[in-house]
Order: C-alpha cells, then structure tokens, then sequence
C-alpha cells in the first residue's frame, strides 16, 4: 500500500487514480478516512483526472501518534504529501473536518501548487460559540461528543449516522450500507485521534486562512446540515473568501458525499474544469 513519511516519522497512507489527468486531493472528515471519497475519485479519475485521497493521521491506515492531532500538523502532512507526489495546478477539495484541513494548508504553505479551492459541508470559518463568534455552537454540543467518545465511542458512532450526520432522523430514508460505511470508518480511527480532533475541527479559527484563499474557490453546504449548520459554515465562509462561489444543496445535511452523490460529482468536474 503506498505511503509517504511525513516530518516527524507518522506514515501517512493514500490512493491515487487516474494518474494522467490534473491532480485533484480529496481530504475527508471525522472520524473517517480516505474510503469516504472512494465514489468521488472514482468518477474524478474515470472524466480525466488524478484522485488522490488520504487518512489524515490517526485515522483509517496511517499512523495513530500521540501527538499531531490538530490542524497544524494536519497541514503540514498535506504539505509532506503534496511535495512528495509534486503535485501541481491542484485542486483542494475538503469535506467537513477536510475543509478545514485544506484552509489551513493554504495559510501554511501558500497556493504556488494549488489552482483552486472546494468547501463540502465544511467546518470553516469557526464552529464553537465564543465573544466575537456569537452565532456558533454551544461549547456543550462539543463535550458532549467528547463524552461520548469516552465512553462508548461505538454507540457515538452509530447515534451520529442514524440521526444527524446523515440527515436520517429527518426522513429515515438513508440506506442501511452508507450508515454502515461510516460506523465501520468511523471504529478505524485510533481513539485518542478521534478524541483530539473534535477540538481540532471546532475550535479552531480558521476566519485568518479563508482570507489567505487567493485562488477561484466552490463553497457547497446544505441548508439543513445539523453538523455544520449552514449559517455557521457555508453561508459565512464564503464571505471571507476573495474570490468565492456559493452553491447551496435546498434540503440537503451534512453527507453530501453521499446523499448527494451525483450532484456533486457534477458540480465538482464543472468547477474544476472551468
């Protein structure tokens, strides 16, 4: 299985399809891994292009460290893997979590590699309820993630795909396979990884990164997302972006990966290919 080794030793495990087209990454969200993309890059390499997908440290096949679970180093990873495949005229597309995986790297390491930018239900600009965020979620929607995760982080993971990750307890009208997939991902993830990133994706600001965003970027978000909620995430992320677009799924959660799969597949060819 391929590899690449990023700075401080932690192997960071990938797919790559379609190796002849223009390059196109596709970081997932918590507590996932690469295989939630697997639909996307499928279609991404099949229409002419190279898929990449990875697990972000701690998760799916890469190395569960003790330390490193928050953004920086979530970024620096990217970093490691960009420049290892030399990666060029990129397209970064981030889902939930990935979202804010792909923002940082941007503030980090700049866009001298990368053409342009997609937000999928994602985590930017900031989710927790601070002074200067009043519209964010209350502090308690996060520990209590956190205490589920302690104490029995199956159930959590169960709980979260028949109900709000999904959008299955609005109509109960989501396969049994997609509620599957995620718990199954979901147990992969080492638990101090899983743990760690919930503060990762929900208190860390990320309002300094859209601003650094200097290239055409796609924010799509459904309006009844009940992770990311729409006001929170899409609807002001695309604010702070320069040069951004706001594609708006009427109905539709947090799993547009999923739910949504054909849609987006769709809008993400037409965006990249403009």
């Amino acid at each position: 299985m391929p590899y690449i080794t990023a700075d401080d030793g932690a192997e960071i495990y990938y797919t790559d399809w379609g190796t002849e087209g223009t390059p196109v990454l596709l970081s997932h969200g918590w507590p996932l891994n690469s295989d939630a993309w697997a639909a996307a890059a499928l279609f991404l390499a099949e229409h002419g292009h190279r898929a990449i997908a990875h697990d972000r440290r701690g998760h799916g096949r890469s190395s569960r460290t003790w330390d490193g679970n928050e953004m920086d180093t979530y970024a620096d990873d990217l970093a490691c893997l960009v420049d290892a495949l030399d990666l060029r005229d990129l397209t970064l597309v981030g889902h939930s979590t990935g979202g804010g995986e792909v923002v940082r790297y941007v503030a980090r390491h700049g866009t001298d590699r990368v053409a342009r930018v997609v937000l999928v239900s994602a985590v930017p600009p900031l989710m927790v309820r601070t002074d200067d965020n009043p519209d964010g979620l209350p502090m308690e929607v996060f520990d209590q993630i956190r205490a589920g995760e302690r104490a029995d982080r199956s159930q959590l993971y169960r709980d979260l795909a028949d109900g709000p990750f999904f959008g299955h307890n609005r109509r109960g009208d989501v396969d049994q396979g997609f509620r599957d997939a995620f718990w199954l991902q979901s147990m992969a993830c080492g638990h101090r990884a899983a743990y760690e990133c919930i503060a990762a994706f929900s208190a860390t600001d990320f309002r300094p990164d859209l601003a650094a965003i200097d290239v055409p970027a796609l924010v799509i978000h459904g309006d009844d997302d009940q992770i990311v909620p729409y006001d929170v995430g899409g609807k002001r992320s695309v604010e702070l972006i320069a040069d951004a677009r706001l594609l708006t799924y009427p109905g539709s959660g947090h799993a547009l990966p999923d739910t949504d799969r054909d849609r987006l597949h769709a809008d993400l060819l037409a965006f990249i290919d403009s």
